[in-house]
């Protein structure tokens, strides 16, 4: 017989609580606080997102059902909902942004092992945002327009794994570009956005920092032609080698690529602009198609993940639930590098919603989900009755 605890808790098992109460230290977490500890808080707002509990009612009740099963999970009895309505309010959002960084070095290591899509080995970050929209009387902070309210979420997906390497959360006014403008990139990255991050000034600073960018200009953009390169015969349409005008004062200019491509599905041509002076320009092109990635990261964390609606209306309520949901996320996405079935994410969240609670091992259940589990041994201590 084989003894396994459930899946909810192998899960469980990929955050060492040493660095999980070592996160809570140092953001102090726990201080004054009575009863329900950060890892209580941790578990339900997990099962909050895997579980796709829609309510703080649906997380106690679901959580309350497993009673007999908690252990497992290193909590005694499911808390009661003003008590975690209390916490998502109080406790520090910023205890679930270092834990997601501790899983974040976890998952990049076997990412490191997935196939690259492109040659050259920069590190290729696509950069993107999306709007979660919510009622501006309830959530006052997240003001947008006169009478609607919206979060932002502002991500760094990192291509090797398409994994989720960086989050800022904002109110719904803030600009792409001005997040943007924040991070700090390695030399020798390549980052690829759209023509919402177009800052002139930005683009030099990355430039002269070593950081490569493939992005699109907007058609107010003025440039100046300084020299055409040979093109292969196909979608390829031109080469060039620009100036921006707004550079034209500075006394060495930055000098761009605006390479122009024929896409047929389209019956279009899109227009790219890179300051990497040896891609091929079909490469660049290929690059921009695949900053698609990110858009299917956002529609699938909105479908698959506890986000559209939030269980808090304060702003750090609603962090935490980004945050976790941002962990969850990147914990399936390993899930899904790690095993050998091809699973689709969202195939991979619906399976797993639906055995969190099963007794059986992980890992054998991701690579053969649909072959019977070995008999496992009864976790209640069995009684020897004479005859």
């Amino acid at each position: 017989m084989e003894r396994v605890s459930s899946i909810f808790s192998q899960i469980l098992k990929f955050f060492p609580r040493s660095l999980f109460d070592a996160a809570v230290a140092h953001h102090r977490g726990e201080k004054h606080a009575k009863g329900m500890t950060c890892w209580s808080q941790f578990v339900a707002l997990l099962f909050c997102h895997l579980g796709g509990a829609r309510s703080l009612r649906e997380i106690i009740g679901g959580l309350a059902a497993s009673e007999g099963k908690l252990r497992h999970l290193g909590i005694d009895r499911a808390p009661t909902r003003s008590t975690l309505a209390y916490a998502n309010e109080h406790r520090p959002w910023q205890i679930y942004q270092e834990v997601f960084q501790q899983l974040l070095s976890v998952c990049q290591a076997d990412a490191k092992a997935v196939k690259r899509k492109f040659r050259f080995r920069n590190p290729l970050l696509s950069l993107d945002s999306t709007l979660i929209s919510v009622c501006v009387s309830m959530f006052d902070w997240a003001s947008y327009v006169q009478t609607k309210g919206a979060v932002k979420l502002h991500l760094v997906l990192n291509h090797q794994g398409y994994l989720p390497q960086y989050a800022v959360i904002s109110d719904g006014k803030t600009a792409d570009v001005k997040v943007a403008q924040q991070m700090e990139f390695a030399s020798g990255t390549m980052l690829v956005m759209d023509r919402g991050y177009e800052a002139h000034d930005w683009w030099r600073k990355l430039s002269l920092g070593g950081v490569y960018f493939v992005s699109r200009l907007k058609d107010s953009t003025g440039y100046t032609i300084l020299a055409e390169r040979a093109v292969p015969a196909g979608t390829i349409l031109r080469d060039e080698e620009i100036m921006l005008w707004s550079e034209k004062n500075q006394a060495e200019p930055m000098r761009l690529r605006r390479i122009e491509v024929w896409v047929e599905q389209k019956q279009d041509t899109l227009v790219f602009v890179t300051n990497h002076p040896k891609l091929a320009a079909s490469t660049v092109a290929a690059i921009y198609k695949d900053r698609w990635q990110i858009e299917l990261f956002f529609k699938a964390i909105k479908q698959s993940l506890r986000i559209k609606t939030f269980i808090g209306t304060s702003e750090n309520a609603v962090h935490i639930q980004i945050w976790t949901a941002l962990i969850a996320m990147l914990l399936v996405r390993y899930l899904q590098l790690r095993s050998s079935w091809n699973w689709s994410l969202s195939n991979l969240f619906a399976l797993l919603r639906q055995q969190l609670f099963v007794y059986r091992d992980l890992w054998r259940w991701l690579n053969r989900p649909f072959h019977p589990p070995l008999e496992i041994e009864d976790p209640q201590l069995t009684l020897l009755l004479g005859t």
